[in-house]
């Protein structure tokens, strides 16, 4: 074999050698692209928004507006911030946030309907001026899911972009990021398996600093998995109980968190 053959055949073997890597690295390549791709910059989900659907246009706004003025909001301890499962801390579950939370003042700024875009909104809007909590409760994303079955990629970037909004404007206050409880009776169930894809991801938003991640769905659940009408009656909303039972389970973390 002659020089310029030996020469040829060595930069074959090389080329071969390396072809795994190179594939590995378009295929990642290609994925990022679908993923980028999935979510774009102006997708609603990332795009703040007052909530528009007709049945909450009435009351909406004038919610948003009350909660600047709320009294005692300056002071509060604990701050929830969500959709209609945390709003209903002022209707079924009353009772449970007055054993467990009107103690720290808590202050509540969960908005029935609201997804991620409209979180944003209202922070933009006035909602975490001139307080300081200690710890801020955050739950949001089912109604991304469940309204416009949003990319999970779109869901967990918009929450994102709510804990940098959090961290710009309350950058003392510790944040409990929430899993999205569990929806429908199945596991199996569509909307119940995106909601789960979206907490995977956001999963890996929390720091163990100053952003800590819980999942206590499983308090929801039977063995199999079953999401019970006696806790949450719509297969969406807990009822008291079911409240009673989000509070027991959150309580431990709670404690930790303030003692810090």
């Amino acid at each position: 074999m002659n020089e310029r053959s030996l020469i040829k055949l060595t930069m074959k073997e090389n080329f071969l050698n390396r072809l795994p890597a190179f594939l590995f690295l378009l295929l990642f390549l290609s994925s990022a692209q679908v993923t980028a791709q999935t979510c774009p910059a102006d997708a609603p989900a990332l795009t703040p928004a007052t909530l528009q659907e007709e049945w909450a246009v009435e009351w909406w706004m004038p919610r948003h507006e009350a909660k600047l003025e709320e009294e005692g909001r300056e002071d509060a301890k604990l701050l929830f911030i969500g959709n209609s499962i945390t709003h209903g801390w002022e209707d079924s579950g009353k009772e449970v946030w007055n054993e467990y939370y009107a103690p720290y003042g808590g202050y509540n700024i969960g908005f029935g309907g609201d997804r991620t875009e409209n979180v944003l909104w209202r922070f933009q809007n006035g909602e975490l001026d001139e307080i300081d909590p200690e710890l801020a409760i955050l739950m949001i994303g089912t109604n991304n899911t469940g309204h416009r079955q949003d990319p999970p990629e779109c869901t967990a970037r918009g929450i994102e972009m709510i804990l940098d909004e959090l961290k710009q404007r309350l950058p003392d206050t510790e944040v409990l990021m929430l899993a999205i409880f569990p929806r429908e009776s199945s596991p199996d169930g569509e909307l119940r398996q995106l909601n789960s894809q979206i907490n995977e991801r956001i999963a890996q938003f929390a720091d163990g600093e100053r952003v800590h991640f819980l999942n206590i769905n499983d308090t929801f659940l039977d063995d199999n998995g079953v999401l019970s009408e006696e806790i949450m009656p719509d297969l969406l909303h807990p009822n008291e109980y079911g409240y009673q039972l989000w509070a027991e389970a959150m309580q431990p973390i709670i404690d930790e968190l303030l003692k810090n």
